[in-house]
């Protein structure tokens, strides 16, 4: 067991981190370029911050998250999403006092303890960003607008975008009142946790992912058909400004997502190539978390995209990725001298940011070539006694099998172009 990952976990290795490296250069610049500052919020945070704002009818909070006390006694959660904790940091930090709005991203790992499958991990990686302190539906159509420019971007064709309206607390009490009312002869049937949901959130039944759930609320009354007038003109106004922006989108009325904060607008990227879970990207309007937390009355909006799902999908659209990074420089030494001299070239050529290796198993100078080769390295320069003497290297060209002799002091020249 030792020597095994827990369950629902993942070593990323080197031979897959440049994966890695790519998409996360790749969503700084978007970010960098939609005008996000990044921020970065602890692993853990008070359990209370997750019953309070994500909702506690919700599966992540009754099933999903992994509590624990420390030693002083406090309840500590390791966060499940990264949209809270954001809030706790612009509310403790009192970011509501800086010109509004303010635009977060972030990257960051999260933890829920649910069964693993294809690219659902419980240690699994969020790209996110948080539009904070503005109602106007010109945010919530740049943040999706964002999040379909970066999926695109990277290659990925066989998406869509569905949208719905998660109404507000107003417009929800007839919705509640109407599902209560086409679910209570079938109450029985429900599964336990829905049972707990009829009275306090009959809404987060619809997002049960029992089967016969599933199938008890088909038909049930949606949310789309109870908005009222101020939540309608939302809805309307985000459609236009998807319309304008161009962005492809259909209306989706059983989209409810899986966290209680949610309001108004609700979104997801969906595609079939990664399997039934096809739900890349999700977020939505949240108008009332920040004060739910402790905060002043302040709106937002944002999503969590998540990176393991992400490269699954790029895979399976056959996405191109940059070739992992090559080793610039081998150095292949003969002899105590020409070791020394390969030490001291070594940490210059590094010194002035070439990728540069050297043979710590003393290999004779065969073993050093074919060693270099297994390195990916672009150059092999050898020294020798002849060379030393001679004031000069043997640079060969790994691709090209070609080798030339270059002055010591000309070294750096030559390999860095």
């Amino acid at each position: 067991m030792l020597t095994n990952a827990p369950k629902g976990t993942k070593d990323i290795l080197p031979d897959q981190i440049h994966k890695w490296h790519y998409v996360e250069e790749q969503w700084k610049d978007i970010c960098r370029r939609y005008g996000f500052k990044e921020v970065r919020t602890p692993v853990f945070e008070h359990t209370e911050l997750f019953t309070r704002g994500i909702g506690d009818t919700t599966d992540v909070v009754q099933k999903e998250m992994y509590t624990f006390e420390d030693h002083g006694g406090r309840s500590i959660t390791l966060k499940p999403e990264g949209t809270s904790p954001a809030v706790r940091a612009f509310i403790e930090h009192k970011q509501y006092a800086e010109v509004q709005p303010t635009k977060y991203h972030y990257i960051t790992p999260c933890y829920r303890y649910e069964k693993p499958q294809s690219g659902r991990l419980r240690e699994f990686h969020q790209f996110g960003i948080e539009v904070f302190g503005t109602p106007n539906m010109m945010a919530d159509a740049e943040v999706i607008c964002l999040g379909y420019e970066f999926l695109t971007s990277l290659g990925i064709t066989e998406i869509a975008l569905r949208i719905n309206s998660v109404g507000c607390p107003e417009c929800r009490k007839k919705h509640r009142a109407a599902l209560r009312e086409f679910l209570t002869p079938k109450y029985d049937q429900l599964c336990d946790t829905c049972k707990t949901r009829f009275d306090k959130n009959p809404m987060r039944i619809l997002d049960c992912k029992s089967p016969v759930c599933q199938e008890l609320v088909q038909g049930a009354p949606m949310m789309i058909d109870y908005l009222c007038d101020d939540c309608k003109e939302s809805f309307e106004e985000l459609k236009a400004n998807l319309t304008a922006m161009e962005i492809p989108f259909e209306v989706d009325p059983g989209i409810v997502r899986g966290l209680d904060y949610y309001t108004k607008t609700a979104f997801e990227f969906v595609t079939t190539k990664i399997g039934a879970q096809g739900t890349v990207c999700g977020g939505g309007r949240y108008d009332h978390l920040i004060e739910e937390v402790g905060g002043p009355p302040i709106p937002g909006v944002g999503f969590g995209l998540g990176i393991e799902r992400l490269l699954l999908l790029m895979e399976a659209n056959e996405a191109e990725f940059p070739e992992a990074d090559k080793l610039d420089v081998f150095v292949a030494v003969m002899g105590d001298a020409a070791k020394a001299y390969g030490l001291k070239l070594c940490r210059e050529l590094r010194a002035k940011g070439l990728s540069v290796e050297m043979d710590t198993l003393a290999r004779n100078i065969k073993g050093q070539f074919k060693y270099a080769n297994r390195l990916n390295a672009k150059y092999t320069v050898v020294i020798g006694e002849n060379e030393l003497a001679e004031g000069v290297a043997a640079v060969k060209d790994m691709e090209k099998q070609e080798q030339t002799n270059v002055k010591f002091e000309d070294l750096y020249e030559v390999l860095s172009k």
